[in-house]
């Protein structure tokens, strides 16, 4: 076994995780991960593969990845350079490719002088149907909204029947639905991204699924207690209330909605894993 194998087989198992874990959390066919951990580089398709395999494999089970990279690249296979094609000049042309290409010159010009006057004619009428459309809307007038012709609105004797819960009724004051709530976004550091949640106390948290992708909740951070670790395969909400510091791990983000007691949460909505550990901090004082 490698030097380089030997850090992330032992990062892995402090972790509890099996090579069939950290498959399906990477999706790097299992074989691959074996190779990578006897150095048996040979197996992978490509000493580009290598780095960005041993990259993912790094950060799946808690390293930094540049700093693996830098320490073990001598170990690495070395990136082949793009091969370059060397085209040998055509030392004899007949007179009639040079007539072909010359006619094939003159029809690329002509088609090009037809060509922009009709797209500037196309932009012309696009910008002119745009225009046009957006005249009924400018020139209507503006529906004053409710609340101006109303005034300040009287609770119903349906609405005031409705008793409001009690303090015992409530599990946790911050869980309340009237509480005011903040999820600031503070830094990126690494692949994973640091929020402050405002004030401090448990809070519910809520990931609506749309799509087949894999979600790990933590309740103490990226080591702590799992709260959710598997592939999600149908379209639902998952819901936990966590006391404190909390880390979620997302699959596909693009496929999922975070939310801090209905506060939703800007997780980058991209096509690719994101990791978010957010902190409770205390409310700022009122001015």
């Amino acid at each position: 076994m490698s030097d380089l194998g030997e850090v992330l087989r032992t990062a892995r198992e402090k972790r509890g995780y099996t090579l069939d874990d950290v498959q399906e959390i990477t999706k790097i066919r299992k074989r691959y991960l074996e190779a990578i951990e006897t150095g048996d580089y040979k197996i992978l398709p490509g000493s580009f593969y290598v780095r960005a395999f041993v990259k993912t494999y790094a950060e799946t089970v808690g390293l930094d990845a540049e700093e693996v990279l830098r320490l073990y690249q001598q170990e690495l296979p070395k990136a082949t350079a793009p091969e370059t094609v060397l085209v040998q000049p055509q030392i004899k042309s007949s007179s009639r490719s040079v007539q072909h290409s010359d006619r094939w010159g003159k029809a690329a010009v002509s088609l090009l002088m037809w060509a922009f006057p009709i797209l500037i004619a196309v932009v012309i009428y696009v910008y002119y149907i745009n225009t046009k459309s957006a005249e009924p809307n400018e020139l209507a007038p503006q529906t004053p909204p409710i609340s101006s012709d109303t005034g300040t609105p009287t609770p119903s004797p349906t609405a005031s029947a409705a008793p409001s819960p009690s303090p015992t009724e409530s599990a946790s004051p911050s869980l309340t639905p009237n509480s005011t709530v903040t999820v600031s976004f503070k830094e990126t550091r690494g692949s994973t991204r640091y929020y402050e949640i405002s004030p401090e106390g448990g809070h519910k948290l809520e990931i609506d699924i749309t799509g087949r992708c894999w979600v790990e909740v933590r309740d103490g951070g990226r080591s702590g207690k799992k709260l959710h670790y598997a592939s999600v395969d149908t379209p639902q909400t998952l819901s936990f209330d966590v006391p404190g510091v909390f880390y979620i791990s997302i699959g596909r983000s693009d496929l999922a909605t975070v939310k801090i007691d209905g506060v939703p949460v800007d997780d980058g909505d991209k096509a690719n894993r994101s990791r978010l550990l957010f902190t409770p901090v205390a409310a700022a004082p009122a001015q």
